[in-house]
Order: structure tokens, then sequence, then C-alpha cells
């Protein structure tokens, strides 16, 4: 039994590997043409878009893998299958549900592959890649209205027109209200940068109004102790699904003490909770496919299955989240939905194809 183990973990490995490199290139490859079209804007040149491409190649690893593994995995057990390796395996007295379980070694790997990727690597290497571009084009991090972005911050309202790639704040104004919503400061500031736990605020002017006047002073520096965070800006440079799950957990807070709407976030969440176990999930669907030789197509035939019904768990994945967005669903369950519907089929196919 070990030695059939260890034989059908290498063979999956191999080919899960083998479809992961290839889907990787191709996809950068998608990401260099995309970006040839920005070539030469500012300083954007050749050596900055290979830059961007290879720091975006993690992000892409982290969203393929699961596909990339069922594909490996339904070209694997029709190799297997077209061999008669797995009917010799089933005639030495191997059940699939064993056959199945003794590719948890493959299945972990690529789960913990997918984990580091996601939360380790990929959320960092993403804002670089971002901040290079933005840099290199002269550009700012990005503008949800023209007046720049509002956030509400405890009692205060703050408008930033411009966040820098490094998360330095630009033309910065807080509005502070009372507890009877009655606006008491105006603060305006030239720049704000992060450190020691706080805002430094640099060329501020600040406006004071009482009942009786309204008194205005020029300050050249000060500091100002705010919940919002560095961090926080991942979320105007990067997708929400691409962030790291801690700096997703804390701006859900964040949110959630300014009394936002999170549900968008909380789903991301979950899918970067839930994400690490689809490769898993990916090789029980993909075992059973082993055992229909009399139907089946060869190798290739089931490669092709396995890219349609990635293809399709794609569309279940996006169709559900938006779904979950507009009807308020419980995050959890809008990013649990494809996850379990492809494990209920994968364990269904294993129990029926045991009893034939």
């Amino acid at each position: 039994m070990k030695q059939i183990t260890k034989y059908l973990n290498k063979e999956f490995f191999i080919n899960i590997t083998m479809i992961m490199l290839g889907l990787i290139a191709l996809f950068s490859f998608f990401d260099f043409i995309q970006e040839i079209n920005d070539l030469g804007k500012g300083g954007y040149g050749l050596f900055q878009v290979i830059n961007y491409v290879v720091l975006s190649a993690p992000g892409h690893i982290y969203e393929i893998i699961p596909l990339a593994v069922l594909i490996g995995a339904m070209f694997t057990v029709g190799d297997l299958s077209q061999n008669s390796e797995f009917t010799v395996m089933r005639s030495s007295g191997l059940s699939i549900k064993k056959i199945a379980a003794s590719l948890i070694y493959v299945g972990l790997f690529f789960c913990l592959l997918t984990f580091a990727i996601g939360d380790l690597i990929s959320p960092n290497s993403e804002k670089n890649a971002q901040q290079l571009k933005i840099s290199s084009t002269d550009s700012v991090v990005s503008q949800e209205f023209k007046s720049g972005f509002w956030i509400k911050d405890g009692k205060s309202f703050v408008n930033i027109e411009n966040v820098l790639p490094d998360s330095t704040l630009e033309d910065i104004h807080i509005y502070e209200f009372d507890n009877n919503f009655k606006l008491r400061t105006i603060v305006n500031a030239a720049q704000g940068i992060f450190e020691d736990g706080q805002w430094k605020l640099k060329n501020i002017s600040l406006t004071l109004l009482d009942e009786k006047k309204i008194t205005t002073k020029n300050i050249e520096n000060g500091n100002w102790k705010s919940l919002i965070r560095p961090e926080m800006m991942n979320a105007l440079i990067i997708s929400p699904e691409k962030m790291s799950t801690i700096n997703l957990a804390k701006f859900i807070n964040y949110l959630k003490l300014n009394n936002q709407k999170v549900t968008r976030y909380e789903i991301a969440l979950w899918e970067k909770l839930i994400h690490p176990i689809m490769p898993l999930v990916m090789l029980i669907f993909a075992v059973p496919f082993g055992f229909l030789q009399e139907r089946s197509g060869g190798k290739y035939l089931k490669m092709f299955f396995g890219i349609v019904i990635g293809i399709s768990y794609q569309i279940l994945n996006t169709m559900t989240r938006h779904l979950g967005l507009l009807n308020d669903w419980q995050p959890f369950i809008s990013s649990l939905i494809p996850t379990f519907i492809f494990l209920l089929i994968g364990l269904f196919l294993i129990s029926k194809f045991e009893r034939l």
C-alpha cells in the first residue's frame, strides 16, 4: 500500500505541477501583452513591465492552483485508467475510497501552498506591482470621486484627495462634529505620513467654529490620531480578494466601527479561508472519473472535462458572490456554496462507483 500511495502521489504531483507551470506562463504572457499598451507612459519602460508581470505572478498562482489541481488530476486519472492501472489496483483489493484517501499528501501540499502564497506572498507582491506601475506612470492610487476619498473616522468625516503608492496622504480635509452633529473643527493639511502609530500632518490650517466666532490658525506640523491605518490603503490599491486574511479582518473591523457595509469584504474573507482547501476538494472530485473507462475518451478528453468543469466552477463562484452581495446572504454561505457542491458531487461519485 505504501508503494502504491507513493506512486500515486508522485504521478499526481508531477502532472499537476506541469499544468500549473503552463497556466502561469499563459497568464503571465497575457499580462505582458496587456501591459505593452502602457509602455512608454512616464517612466514605465520594458524593465518595469517585466517586473510588473513577475510581481503579478503569485496572484495568478494563488487563483489557478485549484484549477491546475483539477485539470492535472483529471489528466492523471485518465492516464492511469487508460493504462488499466486503476483496474489492477482495484483487483488487488484497493477500494476507490482508499485510492482517494491515499492522495491526502499531494492534496495537503497544494492546500498549504495555496495558503502560503495567498496570505504571505501574493498580497505584498500584488501591492508592490501596483505601486510600481502607479509610480512609474506618475499616477496616484485612484479616486472614487472628483474630490477624492471620503472616510468616516469616529465623529469625523475625512476627505483625502490623493493617496500615493507608499500610503502617503495628500490634501487632507478633516471635518469633526460634536455629539449633536454640529460642525466644530475643520483641519486642512497638505500631507500626512504615518509614523509611531499616528499620522504626522504638515502645513496645517485649523479652523475652530463655535456659536460666536470662527477662528483660523496655521500650524507647520501636527499629529492626528485616527482609526485609519496605512494597511487599510491596500483596499485602494488591490482588490479585497487579493488582500491578506489579517488585513481583511482589520479592515472589516474598521468598517464595522464606523457602521459601514462590510458584506463584500466578509465574502472575500470567507473565500480566503475556504480557497486553500479547494485543491483537496478538486482531487476528491477528480478521482471517480478514472473509473469511467467504458465511456471515456482517454486522458486528453478527461483533461478537457477538467478545463470545462474548472471554468464552470469559476462561473459558479463569481455568480454566487454577486448574488450574495445583491441579496445580503450570509457571507460564509456565498463563499461555501461552490466548494460544497463540488465536494458533494465528488463524494457521491466515489460512493456510487464503490458499489459497482
